[in-house]
């Protein structure tokens, strides 16, 4: 059973997300290998969530409480925050919802900014992660693939796919009323990844030219060098605070990157500007809020930004969401489909075990194909054909059972086809599990699926 543990923007503080996203790293890892309960585990952390998606080997109740129990304090505690708070602010949601909720938030449709771009890398970084650190599942694998599709689906069919929404943009359409004019302002922009490139985009939509770049691992000159753009030395960071008129921080680093003693040192340089405006995308912050106190100073961080988005990004147009629930819903019937398999595979087998002893018997019979143990290459040709004839029986036998099994299972009956199988073949769950049979057995079935009827004449001639 697949679970999802999640805390957001819109049930969770951002101050408890940051502590979320810095300490966690390795509680993933950590819960496959100790845990009883869970088999795999994904975790996606955004500037505005925190989510565990856990492949559950335990169907019951209590299982699924245990292993929510055993990540809320794993999680909790590798974070630093109260388990009690934690928990407060998680949300579970368990078996079919969890497709709901990771294709809807994959195609952005449950961001702070609804369709921003930058969400459906993220979750995929989150899967390659899972990868690398050998916490993934099959079942978390194909979650996360048939997300992905979707989530380009949503982009390439909908409206959301061309807007371009970002948090970097909506940061900069709230900075317009304390911007005079973007083509004379000067920007120091702080850090190098993907958020850095969104915001430079977003920055030279807006005519602005005057950007100079820093950044605290190092990355600088070379960011600088491909994006054309001026670097900033360690030594010359404060300088370049100074005579900035907006910061914008969007590193990946652990710790602040701007301060109070940073914004004062700064502003006691020759030629310091007197006011600035600071813009804070990083999570964990990158900027202390304290800085938010003083003179001439005004802070635009995360939080600020999400309480102020405008109600028109906050609304998914109506074919995004109709793509997402569709897909949502396919997943589930395939799931159903999938899930009545083994019954199938189970049924095949049997029949298949009865014509193979069957077989078996008549050719130790004397006569029985063809004549004494001693045939004529003739009779050896019949006995071949009657053995063809009988495999091929079998498999149109089988054929509308499959389809009919799949069908029920599409519609949500696949109890139905459980206890059919049991009840008139005696085939419990143990037949319905022979692993070593399914292959063999299900490329049988493909081949058997456009068998035709089969003609009664030539059965005869072989020998019947």
């Amino acid at each position: 059973m697949l679970i999802c543990l999640t805390a957001n923007h819109r049930n969770a503080s951002f101050d408890l997300l940051e502590k979320l996203s810095v300490g966690t790293a390795d509680v993933a890892k950590r819960l496959v290998a100790e845990s009883d309960f869970v088999q795999g585990a994904v975790v996606l952390a955004t500037c505005n969530r925190f989510e565990a998606y856990l492949d559950i080997d335990e169907p019951l109740t209590a299982g699924v409480s245990l292993a929510v129990e055993q990540a809320a304090e794993e999680f909790g505690g590798a974070a630093g925050t109260d388990v009690g708070e934690l928990r407060d602010s998680l949300t579970v949601l368990c078996g079919d919802t969890v497709a709901d909720h990771l294709f809807s938030v994959s195609s952005g449709l449950e961001s702070v900014v609804v369709g921003e771009d930058e969400i459906a890398g993220q979750v995929k970084r989150a899967l390659s992660t899972a990868r690398i650190e050998g916490t993934t599942s099959s079942d978390l694998e194909r979650l996360f693939q048939r997300a992905a599709h979707t989530s380009r689906g949503v982009k390439t069919k909908t409206g959301l796919g061309g807007a371009g929404r970002s948090l970097a943009r909506l940061a900069l359409d709230l900075a317009e009323s304390r911007v005079t004019e973007w083509a004379r302002t000067r920007v120091l922009l702080v850090g190098t990844g993907q958020y850095a490139r969104v915001t430079l985009s977003n920055l030279r939509d807006r005519g602005v030219t005057d950007i100079r770049v820093y950044s605290p691992s190092g990355r600088a000159v070379a960011f600088a060098a491909k994006q054309e753009l001026e670097p900033v030395a360690a030594e010359g960071y404060l300088e370049a605070v100074a005579t900035a008129d907006v910061v914008i921080t969007c590193s990946t680093a652990e710790t602040v990157v701007l301060d109070a003693g940073h914004l004062a040192a700064a502003a006691a340089l020759p030629g310091a500007l007197e006011r600035r405006l600071v813009i804070d995308l990083g999570l964990p912050r990158n900027v202390d809020p304290s800085v938010s106190g003083l003179h001439g100073t005004e802070l635009l961080d995360l939080e600020t930004i999400s309480l102020h988005a405008p109600l028109d990004e906050l609304n998914a147009e109506s074919d995004a969401r109709a793509l997402v629930d569709q897909a949502a819903a396919e997943y589930r019937a395939g799931k159903a489909e999938a899930a009545v398999t083994p019954a199938v595979v189970s049924l095949r087998a049997h029949l298949f075990d009865l014509l193979d002893a069957e077989i078996e018997r008549s050719r130790g019979r004397a006569g029985a194909f063809g004549g004494s143990p001693t045939a004529t290459l003739s009779g050896a040709e019949a006995a071949a054909q009657t053995e063809r004839a009988l495999r091929h029986l079998v498999g149109v036998i089988l054929h509308s059972p499959s389809v009919r099994a799949r069908e029920l299972a599409r519609d949500g009956r696949a109890d139905e086809v459980f206890a059919a199988v049991e009840t008139l073949f005696g085939l419990g769950s143990e037949a319905a599990q022979r692993s070593a049979l399914q292959t063999a057995l299900e490329s049988s079935l493909a081949e058997s699926s456009d068998a035709g009827p089969i003609d009664l004449d030539d059965y005869r001639r072989a020998g019947a």
